[in-house]
């Protein structure tokens, strides 16, 4: 007798359940109308025989004797679903860190700080976007989660400008960008002929650059006639001024007075840190009223100041070794009411010194009179190596004018692009020259100094050099600056993902993948040789929370701010939008083309396959099409090919020919790889096929080795294409995880810019 069952509660199936005896001329459908169920008050799964059918066939199945019809309620709670979610939200979180460990070894990430960040990664962004082959970018990056004790001065709006970040990297910069350098030395002044001039050193970055233009804030430096810069390459020397020069802060506008006037000797102020040496003493004296006298006819009558200035040295405890050196006894006489300033300069030998100073004559504190001296800074031109390594130098030498102010002086910017060697098969590395290439940058990253030290046997630079011409044809660049803290793979990940790629280490070597359209598989997979009882696929289904579109943040070349800019599939909506950053990224076509390509992904890669092999799983690695054929999901109809004679194929397993269909067969090779698919019609019976066209090669079909393998289908359901997402070997085993391909990733960002 057939049976009906409506399950009211879908966790406890055998609780709250109805039973029903149908008469066995009903259809499924006729049969709810002699129950008065025109619909459920929920949404409800209708299976036959353990099997789903939709509700479109529910007036075409016809009850009959034995069959078993389930209608089974989804689970529901208040607010639209909110059960549901929180069960989803449970099975991302519980499966997170299994996916975080398999992604980071896959990626080659060993620590388990990467390991957890991975894993943080997945747990946050599973519930919006997804992509199992290159993971999408973080919503965090250096443009809008910086470190705030010590920020970026470009990607910082809120402390944009020249710094002094002490302990934080020196920038490394890559492409074309806007840079504010930093400080490569503590900026000073000095007085030359009553006007003062700034002195600053800025690190526009590690290594060499193109130096496009020179600004203050927006304005160009050559609208700026008090200004003269040097670029100095890596390892130049500065030629336009000293460097290294401290100030003490001791000395900050102490009048100077006369011992006739009641005072003695200012000082001893140190005027260089312990364990430095200076040769060179800079005194800055000012006369703020000018030097006068006013006579009863209003002219101006000269007035004379003089003093005295010496030092002495002393060793790093600060205790006195010699005695006090008179640097100079000065003098100015002058009839101004201008502001009189000067920098006396004074060559010492080699050592730490002690300064003082003294008024040698009375002040004339007549109200007609203008003789204030003020002692306004000391400063020690330190003994230093001038040469500052492998990085590229700013030197600016700024006279104060209205028309530049202290605010702009610290708003120095530049827009450069790096230079880096690039790699040919016949030449070998070139000289530096001026690219926006993310392959160059990923290979700088490996092997600089301050990147992973790598030499180029530990490189895959024949993949960099393939996928560099594949970048340029696309016109995928890389602009952005290294400011903060970060590990070799972190920057690595960056950089490769703002081309579509990732790097994983294989065998010692870092490699690199990149996303995009593959038509021939590597390898074929079947039950011939899929371990029984490993084959699984999960099937990762869109829910309330899942993105419909991508609204990707990327700093614009044009403007030089963040920016951002959503991209959708032709028939979405775009209600929803995942919002990511993509660091490097500067142009908003490239910024819409890896929107739509995300998009693409997280709509039509939602079918993951997982299966064990022996050691042949070997053969493909991270980002390689394979073909999977399995009965189980009915992808094709695989087994051997036991007997050839041309053009008949005679086979392991019997194989089914339906009307008016082509139908087509696939051969594993030797060395793994498929050849076909090949046209075929029946033959002279179910395990026979007829080869409409001449094959590439011979089957073999002995018993030396294994068979050749086959798979069997109408057109393209011979089997599915799938990248490999994880290679793992197990003993004798080797785990492959893998993503379903589709064709419509790669067309969906294929945009006129």
């Amino acid at each position: 007798m057939a049976q009906i069952a409506i399950h009211h509660n879908p966790f406890q199936l055998h609780e709250n359940v109805e039973l029903f005896t149908p008469h066995d001329h009903h259809t499924i459908r006729s049969w709810l109308d002699t129950q008065n169920i025109s619909e459920f008050t929920k949404p409800t799964l209708c299976l036959v025989n353990g099997d789903p059918v939709l509700r479109k066939d529910w007036a075409f199945i016809h009850i009959n004797n034995d069959m078993v019809v389930s209608f089974v309620s989804l689970p529901q709670g208040g607010g639209g679903g909110k059960i549901l979610r929180t069960v989803l939200s449970i099975a991302i979180m519980v499966a997170a860190p299994y996916a975080g460990a398999a992604l980071a070894g896959t990626l080659g990430v060993t620590s388990a700080i990467g390991v957890s960040l991975i894993t943080a990664a997945v747990g946050f962004a599973g519930s919006a976007l997804l992509n199992a082959l290159i993971p999408p970018p973080s919503p965090s990056s250096p443009i809008s989660n910086f470190n705030t004790s010590s920020p970026s001065p470009t990607y910082s709006l809120q402390a944009q400008g020249n710094q002094a970040r002490l302990g934080e990297p020196i920038p490394c910069v890559y492409g074309r960008h806007i840079v504010y350098p930093d400080f490569g030395s503590t900026p000073y002044s000095e007085f030359e002929n009553y006007d003062q001039f700034l002195f600053q050193l800025h690190v526009i970055g590690q290594g060499e650059y193109d130096v496009e233009t020179i600004r203050i804030e927006d304005t160009p430096i050559t609208s700026f006639s008090e200004i003269t810069h040097e670029i100095i390459p890596p390892n130049g020397t500065v030629t336009l001024f000293d460097t290294d020069v401290v100030t003490a802060p001791e000395v900050a506008g102490q009048e100077l007075l006369s011992t006739g006037d009641g005072e003695s000797w200012i000082g001893p102020f140190v005027a260089n840190p312990a364990e430095t040496q200076t040769e060179l003493l800079a005194f800055d004296i000012a006369l703020s009223r000018g030097l006068y006298y006013a006579n009863d006819s209003g002219s101006l009558s000269n007035r004379t100041v003089t003093w005295d200035v010496q030092a002495r040295l002393i060793d790093d405890d600060g205790v006195a070794t010699g005695s006090w050196i008179t640097l100079g006894s000065e003098t100015i006489t002058d009839n101004s009411n201008t502001p009189i300033r000067k920098t006396y300069k004074y060559p010492v030998s080699a050592g730490r010194y002690e300064v003082q100073a003294i008024r040698t004559n009375a002040k004339d504190y007549s109200s007609r009179s203008g003789n204030d001296l003020n002692w306004n800074a000391v400063k020690a031109h330190l003994v230093s190596d001038d040469n500052f390594g492998d990085v590229t130098l700013l030197a600016l030498k700024m006279q104060a004018t209205d028309n530049l102010s202290q605010r702009s002086s610290r708003m120095v910017n530049c827009i450069v692009t790096r230079k880096l060697p690039i790699w040919d098969e016949v030449n070998g590395w070139s000289t530096p020259q001026a690219t926006r290439s993310i392959a160059w940058a990923c290979a700088d990253i490996l092997k600089a100094d301050y990147g992973a030290k790598l030499n180029d046997s530990r490189i895959d630079l024949q993949a960099l050099k393939a996928l560099d011409d594949i970048w340029v044809g696309r016109g995928d660049t890389f602009n952005g600056i290294f400011d903060r803290k970060l590990t070799v793979w972190e920057a690595l990940s960056q950089v490769a993902r703002c081309g579509r790629a990732v790097a994983f280490l294989q065998g010692g070597t870092l490699r690199f993948v990149r996303d995009e359209s593959k038509t021939l598989p590597v390898a074929l997979f079947s039950p011939r040789n899929i371990i029984k009882d490993s084959f699984k696929i999960d099937y990762v289904m869109p829910g309330e929370d899942t993105a419909d579109s991508v609204t990707v943040e990327f700093f614009n070349e044009k403007t030089w701010k963040p920016d951002e800019i959503t991209a959708s599939l032709a028939d979405s909506n775009a209600e929803q939008p995942a919002t990511v950053s993509l660091f490097g990224c500067s142009n908003k076509d490239h910024a819409l083309r890896e929107g739509l390509y995300m998009a693409a992904a997280n709509r039509y890669r939602r079918r993951l396959v997982n299966f064990k092999t022996e050691l042949e799983g070997l053969i493909p690695t991270y980002g390689d099409l394979i073909a999977v054929s399995h009965d189980m999901p009915r992808w094709g109809q695989a087994g051997d090919v036991v007997a050839y004679d041309d053009p008949y194929l005679d086979l392991s397993e019997a194989v089914e020919f339906s009307d008016g269909d082509s139908h087509y067969i696939v051969l594993r090779k030797q060395d793994g790889t498929i050849s076909g698919p090949w046209l075929v019609t029946a033959g002279r019976n179910n395990r026979q096929v007829k080869l409409e066209e001449e094959i590439d090669f011979t089957p073999y079909t002995g018993n030396a080795e294994e068979r050749t393998h086959f798979s069997f289908g109408i057109g393209e359901q011979w089997g599915v294409l799938s990248r490999v997402t994880g290679v793992r070997p197990r003993g004798n085993e080797v785990e492959i995880s893998s993503v379903v391909e589709n064709a419509m990733v790669h067309s969906a960002d294929q945009i006129t810019t």
